[in-house]
């Protein structure tokens, strides 16, 4: 989907200038713990379902949004596991973009729907364990989460049967 009208609108008032944005983000894991993560087309790199919440736009609802616009997934949103924001979330996008994040984030679990690129912001999808996941390169954003909120615990090892 790209940049919301709202975002666009703040652009052309600021520039590349740094922008505070709220954002929502949803893992998804499946029933072997493994988290459902996405490819960025910008940088390539590993990074979670998520990005701005629109005006008026609750976070749950933008973390669900976001999961069906990207990989093509209704997510039921299972436990709020983190809010995050400071230094570590701030990125800098290839076109010069600067945006400090705070994010809201989501365990969840798809509920319908199969995991599949959108082909304009996500490049590809796939579920991973806890280490797979250290080896992936990974978005700043993400590999914030991975160390301060703790993603990889999240990323649970399936249940003996």
């Amino acid at each position: 989907m790209g940049v919301s009208s709202y975002i666009a609108a703040m652009r052309r008032h600021i520039g590349h200038d740094l922008l505070l944005l709220p954002a929502a983000g949803v893992v998804p894991l499946d029933e072997d713990g493994r988290a459902l993560l996405v490819r960025q087309a910008d940088d390539g790199k590993w990074g979670i379902l998520g990005g701005a919440i629109d005006p008026d736009e609750a976070p749950a609802d933008a973390a669900r949004r976001e999961a069906l616009e990207e990989a093509g997934v209704e997510v039921e949103l299972v436990a709020l596991h983190a809010v995050v924001g400071g230094p570590r979330f701030r990125m800098y996008y290839p076109n010069g973009d600067v945006v400090s994040y705070v994010g809201v984030i989501y365990e969840g679990r798809v509920t319908g729907g199969a995991p599949c690129p959108d082909g304009d912001e996500i490049l590809e999808t796939g579920w991973f364990s806890a280490a797979e996941m250290a080896s992936l390169p990974m978005n700043p954003f993400t590999q914030a989460l991975v160390e301060e909120a703790r993603l990889a615990e999240w990323v649970r090892p399936p249940l003996p049967l």
